[in-house]
């Protein structure tokens, strides 16, 4: 069976009345709520730390956290940051040595794009500034150089899938 878990804190949602629709990225369409990075970095974290603490996949024949041996769906830019976390705050420490990461790109419009100084923000070590860097033509939210976390998530995971 697959188990299903749904992180909240207010932090993701408190922002957010009425139908969400696309109001979980900003006030408005084209407008991103400052703390954007650190929400959904909170959110990757939270989805590494749940197979290790909560008592998932309860049977008569087993019950407690699964442990280390999992597959992380990380879907679109704003679960990108897992196998960053995974590689750097848990297999680096000799955790999680089996699982793995397969990155779903959803939208490829979206990509998670933010101020290049940014990087220091996500608590990641230098090695993976690479893995960030971003040129693109447009303006938003700075023109010239970026971080892109979709970029990351692509070069980072073990697997990369499109929806069709």
């Amino acid at each position: 069976g697959v188990d299903r878990v749904f992180v909240d804190h207010p932090m993701f949602l408190e922002k957010v009345w009425g139908k969400t629709a696309s109001k979980i990225y900003g006030p408005k369409v084209g407008q991103d709520y400052v703390d954007n990075e650190l929400r959904f970095s909170l959110l990757c974290q939270a989805a590494l730390e749940a197979p290790r603490v909560l008592n998932l996949n309860c049977s008569k024949y087993f019950s407690g956290p699964y442990g280390e041996d999992v597959l992380f769906i990380a879907n679109d830019w704003h679960t990108a940051l897992i196998p960053c976390y995974l590689k750097s705050m848990y297999q680096s420490k000799g955790i999680y040595l089996n699982a793995k990461v397969a990155f779903c790109i959803h939208n490829i419009a979206y990509q998670g794009r933010f101020s290049f100084s940014d990087f220091s923000l996500l608590n990641l070590p230098d090695e993976y500034r690479s893995s960030f860097d971003f040129i693109d033509g447009y303006e938003k939210p700075i023109k010239g150089r970026k971080i892109n976390w979709m970029k990351a998530g692509i070069l980072e995971s073990h697997r990369v899938v499109t929806v069709s």
